[in-house]
């Protein structure tokens, strides 16, 4: 759910960076193969994601669903000199795609991609990092969030994707269970402490959180 008119979301996309060629048709086909294409980041979310990437310019990124890759591509465009960008998807059908628009990108060497369960992943990956990005299973969002916190850098962000989740955080009580999570993670980042959190109604709600 897009929280703004349609004709505002165009004037967005008409006064935004371009989005680059290769992530248009990485776009497009998504679109055209893939299952639930409204998961991909697009146009104005993904250059939000390279310009705090840019800003950022970190060494070590974690992104928790790569879905086809669009986000990740974005992602890769701060990264510092030497930096790679650590990707987990469960899906192994969407390798092939992933794996030809990184190849394509350029930065495939950049690119370090871990299949299967994002947790189980977690537990054992070694490496501290400047930047996540959250965009996978609902339901896990409070757990991927206590195991990379403990893995974030000082000063260090975490970028949550749906957090207004086609504003059902909103509607009073509810028995979905991705809501009720959602709506708990939110709070739990808002009250903790240790981090500044700030929400953005971007498409279907982008949080900030920043390792204080």
């Amino acid at each position: 759910m897009d929280f703004i008119s349609e004709k505002i979301a165009e004037y967005l996309s008409q006064n935004s960076e371009k989005e680059p060629e290769i992530l248009s048709r990485l776009n497009q086909e998504t679109h055209q193969k893939v299952l639930q294409p409204r998961m991909l980041s697009g146009h104005i979310q993904g250059r939000f994601l390279s310009l705090i990437s840019k800003i950022k310019s970190p060494l070590h990124i974690l992104e928790i669903g790569t879905y086809t890759g669009y986000g990740t591509l974005c992602l890769v465009e701060g990264l510092a000199a030497g930096g790679k960008i650590f990707t987990i998807d469960r899906n192994e059908e969407l390798l092939k795609i992933q794996n030809k628009y990184f190849e394509e990108s350029g930065n495939r060497d950049r690119i370090v991609q871990l299949t299967g369960n994002a947790i189980d992943i977690l537990d054992n990956l070694n490496q501290n990092f400047d930047l996540v990005f959250i965009d996978a299973d609902k339901e896990n969002y409070i757990n991927y969030f206590q195991l990379v916190s403990k893995k974030l850098n000082p000063n260090g962000l975490i970028i949550s994707d749906n957090v207004l989740w086609s504003g059902k955080v909103v509607k009073g009580d509810n028995t979905d269970e991705e809501t009720n999570t959602l709506k708990k993670f939110n709070r739990i980042l808002n009250e903790n402490i240790k981090f500044e959190t700030i929400i953005l109604p971007l498409r279907d709600g982008i949080s900030i959180s920043r390792l204080i």
